[in-house]
């Protein structure tokens, strides 16, 4: 069984992303990972082609900046990746800000071998942690996805040979077909995503440029503030993290040079938001929530 790896980046130095850890931790798991590289204002090429030469193939593109509307270049550039995987079993998407635990190396190693063979299987559901500030708080409120698609059947030897499966909208997940949602096993491992935890000067960094990935710019002068440092105080509500971070991540998250203080017992909920927390709560279903995928 082959297993490879794709993900995309472009100014990951820049902006302060994860990929090396990224990389670092879905390597384990893979004979191959392929890299969009996207042409960069800084060393991001040179750093992935350091991480390891011997198995991560990169792909040199060029983003298409005039694609302004859902974050649809992300799924481009997502795409090119994907296409070029084949003799696989499985390909095991990553973003630049998304790190595996080791810890869940087992379950994922499992589930590649219990489903290979299963045609019923699109692809493998994560679970997810969303930091926050630091890497002391979690997102706890509806804005944050609970799971999504990042293991699937790679684009060349799918088991239902009439299906295609490719990168959907802004690149959250995926789809197949016309528009079908993936039929999916959900497993106990979790995506630990960072893209909300960088120095506040990178953070404005980002929100300044990528949010032009899916509003106009009417929308940017109301919207976007054009302050240095972005101000993380202004979020609904945490929850302190308590657990172990994966071990990629141990030198970084040592050179955190900022400070994040917040106050878990405080909330901005709308009484609706309540409600639904309330139930979700007990029950564990959340009214309503958004499932790009359809669990068997």
């Amino acid at each position: 069984m082959k297993v490879t790896g794709f993900s995309f980046i472009r100014n990951a130095i820049k902006y302060d992303y994860p990929i090396r850890e990224s990389l670092l931790s879905l390597l384990p798991l893979c004979d191959e990972v392929v890299v969009a590289v996207g042409a960069s204002e800084d060393g991001t090429l040179e750093l992935v082609k350091s991480i390891s030469p011997d198995k991560i193939r990169i792909l040199e593109t060029v983003w298409d900046d005039s694609l302004r509307e859902g974050g649809r270049v992300l799924a481009q550039e997502t795409q090119k990746a994907y296409d070029t995987i084949s003799n696989s079993t499985w390909a095991f998407y990553l973003q630049g800000d998304e790190v595996l635990h080791e810890q869940d190396y087992p379950a994922i190693r499992k589930a590649f071998a219990d489903y290979a063979d299963d045609p019923r299987v699109d692809g493998l559901l994560f679970r997810y942690r969303h930091f926050y500030g630091s890497y002391d708080y979690t997102g706890a409120s509806r804005r944050w996805y609970r799971r999504e698609i990042r293991v699937v059947r790679p684009p060349a030897i799918a088991l239902n040979p009439e299906q295609k499966i490719y990168s959907y909208k802004d690149a959250q997940g995926f789809r197949k077909n016309a528009n079908e949602k993936l039929a999916v096993k959900e497993i106990a491992a979790d995506i630990y995503h960072y893209g909300w935890v960088k120095p506040p000067e990178a953070q404005m960094q980002k929100q300044q440029t990528f949010n032009k990935y899916w509003h106009d710019d009417q929308w940017m002068q109301q919207n976007i503030p054009s302050a240095a440092k972005f101000d993380y105080s202004n979020i609904d509500s945490l929850t302190r993290f308590t657990g172990t971070h994966p071990a990629v991540m141990n030198e970084r998250i040592a050179r955190k040079n900022w400070q994040f203080d917040f106050d878990i017992s405080r909330s901005r909920f709308t009484l609706k938001e309540k409600i639904s927390g309330f139930i979700e709560k007990l029950t564990g279903y959340r009214p309503g929530e958004y499932k790009n995928y359809r669990k068997i």
